[in-house]
């Protein structure tokens, strides 16, 4: 909520937060985002993920009423891009198994049609 209302760094544009990994000690946060696009918009989103960390760690402090407010670090989440690529590299193999079981010739199978 804070990201999408308050946040105003056009530079953010459509990030989607993915997860958080909080260090034992609860004092730092990992925080993963992703941003859909090539290599600029996500850069750019984490350059204003990173400016903007101290305002949301003081929003945060003020709605959460933890004792410690975590210092937050935004990571890359790449494993959309991941997913994406194995999924497509998958369809590949897949059509590529279709084209040469469809191959031609009457291979071994010999039912009779009747």
């Amino acid at each position: 909520r804070l990201l999408r209302e308050e946040v105003r760094d056009p530079r953010i544009g459509f990030v989607t937060m993915t997860g958080v990994r909080m260090s034992p000690d609860m004092k730092h946060a990992r925080v993963f985002f992703s941003v859909l696009g090539g290599s600029a918009p996500r850069a750019a989103a984490g350059k204003a993920l990173a400016h903007a960390a101290p305002f949301l760690r003081r929003a945060l402090a003020r709605e959460a009423g933890l004792r410690y407010t975590p210092e937050l670090h935004f990571e890359e989440d790449s494993s959309l891009e991941t997913g994406f690529r194995v999924d497509a590299l998958l369809r590949e193999i897949s059509a590529d198994q279709g084209s040469q079981d469809s191959g031609g010739g009457d291979e071994g199978g010999g039912e009779d049609p009747r």
